[in-house]
């Protein structure tokens, strides 16, 4: 038997004025003639951000929904070269342990998918140090919730630069660079354009690191269609993590947008990934990423309850048969 949990990402549909993006553009700090009375601004959306983040995790908690991934959005202007003074964590210290509190109390695993700027395979030092530094905020956010950091945050492989063995190898090289404590927090993801499953296999299996499948990605992107030849060495990748192993599910928007991700989660195209590893994994967490954030979670949970070959256990959870 294997349990799916499904979960959505940093936005809900439900839930109104809650966004956890709220942001100030660095023009907009700069106009503020104060600037500690522009920094104590900054702190007041972080804030908001928060408190957003913990109205949607009641949310979640209300609708049984056990997994969500947080926005990386947090903070506003974090480690901003013309505000590398402003400690950022300090005033955010109380929220972060309500929000972690919460999640712990309610068993909801949280994570986080930084943006496309982060990225370990650039021939950039400078890219790569800005990267770091983004990584370094993950990780005291995740700290601050008093949540074990180890694979809590996902990443692409990074840019091709129209060399896919070279750009593998400078992922090693750098990797060499990137402290312990967020080595152990990042997990791969294959990609649509770039990296294929078995690149960043080869990686994962390198360098110890979990590999989050993205089944859409690799339908529009891969070296060999057949992904069940490989399914046991992604589940191996997962060998030494506490935490189920994770996958990503959309669905294309359109035949000729098959990159771009739909409103919803195809249900069928779902189970045609779902039967090939029942029975694989005791369990696996499914983050939907899809426009319509929860709704298309709670609207793949209706279709599902209408299927003979599953067990419902709650609003976000099933078992296989």
């Amino acid at each position: 038997m294997t349990i799916v949990r499904l979960g959505y990402v940093a936005m809900s549909m439900e839930l109104k004025n809650a966004s956890p993006s709220k942001t100030m553009t660095f023009a907009a700090f700069q106009k503020i003639a104060d600037r500690e009375a522009a920094i104590r601004k900054l702190e007041r959306i972080a804030l908001t951000n928060l408190e957003n983040t913990h109205r949607l995790l009641k949310h979640n908690a209300f609708s049984e929904v056990h997994f969500y991934r947080m926005t990386s959005r947090l903070i506003p202007l974090a480690n901003h070269e013309a505000i590398l003074d402003w400690d950022y964590m300090k005033p955010l210290k109380e929220k972060l342990s309500e929000i972690g509190d919460f999640a712990s109390k309610h068993n909801m695993r949280l994570d986080f998918h930084p943006d496309h700027f982060v990225v370990l395979n650039t021939s950039d030092l400078e890219v790569l140090k800005n990267s770091l530094k983004t990584l370094k905020m993950h990780y005291l956010l995740l700290k601050g919730m008093k949540i074990d950091p180890t694979h809590r945050c996902v990443l692409h492989v990074g840019g091709n630069y129209n060399d896919t063995e070279q750009s593998l190898e400078r992922f090693i090289e750098n990797w060499m660079d990137v402290p312990r404590g967020i080595q152990k927090m990042i997990m791969l993801e294959n990609d649509d354009t770039s990296f294929t499953l078995d690149d960043t296999l080869y990686l994962c299996e390198k360098l110890g690191i979990p590999l989050v499948f993205d089944y859409h990605h690799h339908l529009a992107h891969h070296q060999n269609i057949n992904w069940e030849e490989n399914w046991d060495r992604v589940v191996a990748t997962w060998k030494d993590s506490t935490l189920p192993i994770k996958m990503h599910i959309s669905s294309p928007k359109s035949e000729t947008e098959y990159r771009h991700h739909s409103n919803y989660v195809d249900v069928n195209m779902f189970f045609n990934f779902l039967n090939e590893i029942k029975g694989t994994v005791p369990e696996i967490h499914c983050m939907i990423e899809a426009k319509k954030k929860d709704e298309a979670l709670f609207t793949l949970m209706e279709e599902i309850r209408h299927r003979d070959d599953v067990e419902i256990i709650d609003g976000s959870s099933f078992s296989l048969k």
